[in-house]
């Protein structure tokens, strides 16, 4: 019966056998970030869509199994990745909202650029390095859920343009 469960979960899964998620953050921005805000086919469908907002730290490993490691076990490391939407404070305001139920996201150092081996592209995107705080701001109790933020670096020279959801790329630590 054990047998029969595995070979029916190996066919739902998109990956071959032995498969392994190792991207570097060139490849997590300049490929799968900007393929998905960009509405373009990635080749697999390996990177699961959450909201990071509505689902604590401890809940992720389960939901995002995929693409890192959980019960389909892709990986060897304790990574997970995914996507979800950067989410806004206040709906006409640039602070980013990174609360949960439990508790809540907080920035920590510099936000390290995703640089490009094409010397010409230069920086295509940004690192920012989030932990996961239990209560609420100002007396929460650091915890050891590190998440890493990434998005694509935006043309300064751009028009201003509202952006109502922004699609970002997280890897959880």
């Amino acid at each position: 019966m054990l047998a029969m469960e595995q070979h029916h979960h190996q066919e739902e899964s998109c990956v071959p056998p032995g498969f392994r998620f190792h991207p570097t953050e060139e490849e997590l921005v300049g490929y799968y970030l900007a393929r998905k805000v960009a509405a373009q086919k990635i080749d697999l469908d390996i990177i699961q869509e959450v909201d990071l907002y509505r689902i604590e730290p401890w809940d992720l490993q389960e939901r995002c199994g995929r693409g890192g490691g959980g019960e389909d076990d892709l990986s060897s490391s304790s990574e997970r990745y995914f996507f979800s939407f950067k989410d806004r404070k206040y709906p006409s305001g640039t602070r980013t909202n990174r609360a949960t139920a439990a508790g809540f996201w907080k920035a920590t150092g510099r936000d390290k650029p995703v640089l490009s081996s094409r010397s010409s592209r230069g920086v295509i995107g940004m690192r920012k390095t989030l932990v996961f705080y239990k209560g609420r701001a100002p007396n929460g109790r650091k915890t050891d859920w590190i998440i890493h933020e990434y998005r694509l670096q935006t043309n300064e020279h751009a028009p201003t343009q509202v952006i109502l959801r922004q699609e970002i790329l997280f890897r959880l630590s």
